[in-house]
C-alpha cells in the first residue's frame, strides 16, 4: 500500500515538476495539470521502455562522447512525448534539451524528497 502511494505521489509531483518548467522556460508549454499528468505519466513510460534500448544501441556514440550524448537522447524522450500528446507542446530540439535538464533536476530533487519522507525501501522497516 505504502509503495502504490509513493508512486501516486511521485506522478503528481512529476506533474507539478512539468508545470514548474513550462513556466520558467518558455520553449515547453502545458496546457493544464491535468496534461502535465498524461505528460509524466508517458514520459515515464518512454523513459521505462524505450530509453534503455536507445542507450544500448548508441553505446558506442555515448562512450565517444563520454556520456554527453545520454543527454540528446534525454532530449529525445522529452520531445517525443511532447509530439505524441496535445498538451504537451515543446517549439524544438533545444527547448526539449534544456526542458529535459530542467525537468530531470526536478525529479532528482522529488526523489530526494520522498526517499527521505518514506525511506529508500518500504521491506526494510521490518528485517
Amino acid at each position: 500500500m505504502l509503495g502504490a502511494m509513493k508512486l501516486i505521489l511521485r506522478w503528481f509531483l512529476l506533474a507539478a515538476a512539468l508545470l514548474l518548467v513550462a513556466h520558467l522556460y518558455p520553449g515547453v508549454q502545458v496546457a493544464s495539470f491535468a496534461s502535465a499528468l498524461v505528460a509524466a505519466l508517458v514520459l515515464g513510460l518512454l523513459n521505462t521502455l524505450v530509453r534503455p534500448l536507445l542507450v544500448l544501441l548508441t553505446l558506442p556514440v555515448t562512450l565517444v562522447t563520454l556520456g554527453l550524448f545520454l543527454f540528446a537522447i534525454n532530449a529525445a524522450m522529452f520531445w517525443s512525448a511532447a509530439k505524441l500528446l496535445s498538451g504537451l507542446n515543446v517549439t524544438s530540439f533545444g527547448a526539449a534539451l534544456i526542458g529535459s535538464l530542467l525537468y530531470s533536476l526536478c525529479g532528482m530533487v522529488i526523489d530526494v524528497a520522498i526517499e527521505r519522507l518514506f525511506g529508500r525501501n518500504d521491506f526494510s522497516a521490518g528485517r
